[in-house]
């Protein structure tokens, strides 16, 4: 059997690989041709197993068998059909039926957003392949747009049953692992309860959520905010969605008993296709306060955790004790929302903040938090962009896209490993801070960070930066130097930031930062930002200049 893997590869005699057309974090997904029935098949490699020690790797190879079974078991026409099993290059590879389209994830994306009644078919089939699998036992644990695949013929299926799990069999699970994407956990998943079929359902609701209203409600700027949104925050008004509506809030209830049944809503979403608001889904919608900023333009967008603005690239540091460990803040006001409150809230976020910090500092291959987008077949969460922009604000005033210039004296053009270029003056180095990356002489007193969101929940960095300020104001003695929009590599979807503000911990004292903002034509949002003690400010706003002249994302695949 050959033993290179790639394109023209044949796997068993009979499934010659012709392109990738999906990846993800446990493998790749290949269009394939099986040369014995003459027909187009997709196969599942498990890329995984190639970088795991000996025993993770027999797990591994364990829970693909799973994932075979797991979906052999399902008889329903909206679950893809698995063929074959097989080994090759010492690890399994899922052999599976093609389906010729796009996922929820890649349509919504290219739409702009699906119609709520359209969105209602989808999630109609969608639901008919989870009651199939719930009643052989099956949960499926991963549903999310790039897992819901939408055949040119019409057809919706759900694929990838990989952390799938068969009632009852505990035998390749290990305690305290947590699977699946981020911001399509129920929020018991997150906290450690055992999930059933309800947990289903509730990604499920944030799936229809996603495809209607073009973003995901619980996805935030790092993982474990996104899993702090989850626990404790209720989606973000939705604007979008029509009859669909209160279905999609019905789903996403914080407490799995107070979701509705498979069967109510089958018949919620059968109305909601047939454009009739369900009556009957106000018995799930919880009561709550309404606050101002739901109210407000939808680029205000809701009320986040402090945590979120912490983390950005742009805020400034929290205060730290002497040990060098952040200091903790005071959390922003919670909704009020039925069956829950706020000491609720709080002994919630501390469960998400521990479970993340074990799972992320233990290593293991099995903290699967799947963040940065859905895998396998597509890409979840788009822009939002159906949020009206700000009116710009003396645009016009920051540094334009250059030619490639070499980088002055004392300066080094650097690399990323993750793709970007900037210039760093001699001497600064590398450090990861959280999700940002820092470039820094003196760990942290002076530093460059830069940050990339590719799905921002703002059009426009100027709205972006004003919600930030917010936070930042909330919590120091900030003071706002500038704030505009701009006009950065020829972009106006641009916005400057310039800042003052005492630190408490580390490296205490008056500092000052700059930050700019701003939209790639991929739709990615990047920020570059720069700080140092505020009596250095001279220099370092100089050198500031230089970084962003030498600033380049990383390139496009062509």
């Amino acid at each position: 059997m050959e033993q290179q893997t790639g394109g023209g590869a044949v796997l068993a005699g009979r499934y010659r690989l012709i392109e990738p057309i999906g990846s993800g974090g446990m493998g790749k997904v290949w269009r394939a041709h099986d040369e014995l029935l003459h027909r187009t098949v997709a196969v599942k490699e498990l890329t995984a197993g190639l970088y795991v020690a000996q025993a993770d790797r027999e797990v591994l190879h364990a829970r693909t068998q799973k994932e075979a079974r797991a979906a052999a078991r399902i008889q329903h026409p909206a679950v893809v059909t698995v063929h074959d099993v097989l080994e090759h290059d010492d690890r399994p590879w899922i052999v599976m039926e093609y389906i010729d389209g796009p996922s929820l994830a890649e349509a919504a994306k290219a739409a702009g957003r699906i119609e709520p009644r359209e969105a209602a078919r989808i999630g109609l089939h969608v639901l008919g392949a989870l009651r199939a699998a719930h009643a052989v036992g099956v949960l499926h644990r991963d549903v999310k747009p790039g897992n819901v695949l939408l055949a040119k013929d019409g057809r919706v299926l759900l694929t990838d049953f990989g952390i799938a799990a068969i009632e009852g069999d505990s035998s390749i699970t290990r305690t305290g692992e947590i699977v699946g994407s981020i911001d399509y956990l129920a929020p018991e998943r997150v906290t450690g309860g055992a999930p059933d079929p309800s947990s289903d359902l509730w990604s499920l609701g944030a799936t229809l959520y996603t495809a209607v209203e073009a973003r995901s409600p619980f996805r935030r700027t790092s993982p474990i905010s996104s899993l702090q949104a989850v626990v404790n925050d209720e989606p973000p008004p939705q604007r979008q969605s029509g009859a669909l509506g209160p279905v999609i809030t019905a789903l996403l209830r914080k407490d799995p008993a107070e979701r509705p049944s498979a069967v109510e809503t089958e018949r919620m979403l059968l109305e909601a296709m047939e454009g009739r608001e369900p009556k009957a889904a106000q018995a799930y919608v919880p009561t709550r306060a309404v606050t101002t900023e739901e109210l407000a333009p939808a680029q205000d967008q809701h009320d986040r955790p402090e945590a979120e603005a912490r983390n950005a690239a742009h805020a400034p540091r929290p205060p730290r004790s002497p040990s060098g460990d952040s200091v903790a803040t005071e959390s922003l006001p919670e909704r009020a929302v039925s069956g829950g409150g706020s000491v609720r809230g709080r002994v919630q976020r501390a469960a998400v903040v521990a479970l993340v910090a074990a799972l992320l500092g233990g290593g293991g291959v099995f903290g699967v938090l799947k963040y940065t987008g859905d895998t396998a077949t597509g890409k979840g969460g788009g822009t939002d962009k159906n949020v009206s922009a700000p009116d710009q604000q003396n645009p016009g005033d920051g540094p334009k896209a250059k030619e490639p210039a070499e980088p002055p004296a004392g300066w080094k053009r650097v690399t990323d490993p993750t793709g970007f270029t900037l210039f760093v003056p001699e001497g600064w180095t590398r450090q990861m801070d959280g999700d940002q990356i820092d470039y820094t002489p003196d760990n942290g007193k002076h530093f460059i960070r830069i940050a990339a969101d590719p799905t921002p929940d703002y059009v426009n960095p100027y709205a972006h930066l004003l919600d930030l300020e917010k936070q930042v104001q909330k919590r120091t003695d900030y003071k706002q130097q500038r704030l505009n929009q701009n006009t950065f590599r020829d972009s106006t979807r641009s916005a400057l930031w310039d800042f003052t503000w005492t630190e408490k911990g580390t490296h205490a004292g008056p500092r000052r930062a700059k930050e700019q903002m701003y939209i790639d034509p991929d739709g990615t949002e990047y920020a570059i930002y720069m700080s140092s003690p505020a009596a250095d400010w001279n220099t370092t706003s100089q050198q500031f200049d230089i970084v962003l002249s030498g600033w380049e994302p990383p390139a496009k695949a062509q």
